[in-house]
């Protein structure tokens, strides 16, 4: 992680708000509870990173169109462009890590991530 944390703070973001930046350029708007679950973000957590990603013009907060009680959160243009700007740089960081493990070592470290995921929900 020393690397993509470095990346991180030189773009200005945690590695929290990256996820959710992430998550939303991948996934498209989606209301805040999912966001925390495909982010593996507690909900109060996810609440004051996207506080923190609104005031810095990185996301959009709209009222769901169906529910007035409830919110859609997307990916604003400059989010997009922080993702768009440093994806490579994550990309490379992980293909060097499928290197470095080999393929079967690395499936195998996804797996086991993955069960793991699994078994806290």
């Amino acid at each position: 992680m020393g690397p993509i944390r470095k990346m991180l703070a030189d773009v200005g973001v945690t590695e929290q708000q990256w996820r959710v930046l992430r998550v939303l350029d991948e996934e498209g708007p989606q209301e805040p509870t999912h966001l925390a679950d495909r982010a593996c973000l507690l909900l109060p957590s996810l609440t004051r990173i996207l506080q923190k990603l609104e005031a810095k013009g990185l996301i959009l907060r709209e009222t769901h169109p169906g529910d007035k009680r409830r919110q859609i959160v997307d990916i604003s243009a400059n989010g997009k462009q922080i993702i768009r700007d440093n994806i490579q740089v994550t990309i490379h960081m992980a293909e060097d890590l499928r290197a470095k493990l080999g393929p079967e070592r690395h499936e195998a470290l996804l797996d086991l991530l993955n069960e793991l995921r699994d078994l806290e929900t």
